[in-house]
């Protein structure tokens, strides 16, 4: 059964494994670094469907589908399925897995969602609850403008702060038994705010609650940033990675050359139009279920601190003057069931 350590991070003691990922995404992320990373990439928008809604909805049954093959498993064969998505009531994630018969866990937490699926998930597997389970997350570009901003065809101008919400898709299958990587250990955020009302940069608005969790973890279990191949927040871009970095370093805290961040690895900023890099939770998705997590499969990389960040914001509080809090989960991912970093 899962214990705590310190006041914020459980340590799993029956760690689940990752038994297999898939990665979605459409013309932006082929055009990125990380192209080959994607299972399946299609450059329409609208993924074959009549609205871009449709379309995130499509991703997400396309992208749990493709995870279930690489595990050899059946939709019976989950036990649960936590997923989530930007759209209000998470309409991308319920209309997209309705007809998959999976006992199904709703979560949002903005652009954490794929931390917070995954945490989630992974409570309930070493508690015995559940056997195995699916962690989901997506985003789609045209859909989220739509809904937090501005209507495509406005033709609103993005300031330089703004950030790129990645049309991506990423989903884990987690099993009690397995092989590596698993998932060590979370830290469950809080809410934080110091009164950042740009919606426009988002980056400043959730850095705050990345430092805030990381510092928690580091202090909970005695370890420093070196300690680890990756911190790897999502998606702070390039603002916000810069102001976690520094907030962290008044705590005594080094990052340095250990931390990357999703939305500056989904996308190149010299090459692609993306002002401060990527963003939405189908960034952090697509990053750690196409590309980092398979490194880890692979014994590339062997220790992992991945760090979600949210946005708990919509247009109509903001419109009426409110701050914009945030939120960030901690999954800790090892190669190593036992010993580690733990």
């Amino acid at each position: 059964m899962a214990h705590r350590i310190g006041k914020y991070t459980i340590v799993l003691d029956q760690p689940p494994s990752i038994l297999a990922t898939a990665a979605i995404g459409s013309k932006k992320e082929r055009e990125g670094p990380l192209e080959k990373s994607f299972d399946f990439i299609c450059d329409d928008p609208y993924f074959e469907q009549d609205s871009w809604e449709k379309a995130e909805s499509i991703m997400q049954t396309k992208a749990v589908n493709t995870a279930l093959g690489k595990a050899g498993l059946q939709p019976q064969e989950i036990d649960a399925i936590f997923a989530g998505d930007l759209l209000n009531q998470c309409v991308g994630s319920s209309y997209g897995l309705r007809e998959l018969g999976i006992p199904f866990m709703g979560v949002y937490g903005a652009c954490s969602t794929m931390a917070e699926s995954l945490l989630g998930a992974s409570v309930f597997l070493d508690s015995g609850a559940l056997n195995r389970a699916v962690a989901c997350t997506s985003s789609h570009f045209c859909a989220a403008e739509r809904q937090y901003r501005f209507p495509l065809e406005y033709g609103g101008q993005r300031t330089p702060t703004a950030q790129w919400t990645a049309t991506a898709a990423g989903a884990a299958v987690l099993g009690k038994d397995g092989p590596s990587p698993y998932v060590r250990a979370v830290t469950i955020g809080t809410i934080e705010d110091l009164g950042i009302t740009d919606a426009n940069n988002m980056g400043a608005a959730m850095a705050p609650a990345a430092a805030v969790t990381i510092q928690r973890f580091m202090e909970d279990t005695g370890k420093k940033p070196s300690d680890f191949d990756l911190v790897i927040t999502g998606d702070l871009g390039k603002v916000g990675s810069d102001l976690v970095r520094d907030l962290l370093l008044r705590e005594g805290i080094k990052l340095e050359n250990s931390h990357t961040d999703c939305g500056l690895m989904l996308y190149d900023l010299e090459k692609q139009d993306m002002h401060a890099g990527g963003s939405g939770c189908g960034c952090s998705a697509g990053v750690m279920c196409g590309h980092i997590l398979p490194l880890m499969r692979e014994d590339t990389l062997h220790e992992i601190v991945f760090v979600a960040t949210g946005a708990l914001m919509n247009p109509t509080v903001v419109q009426q003057g409110e701050s914009i809090a945030s939120i960030a989960h901690l999954v800790y991912l090892s190669t190593k069931k036992e010993g580690g970093a733990v």
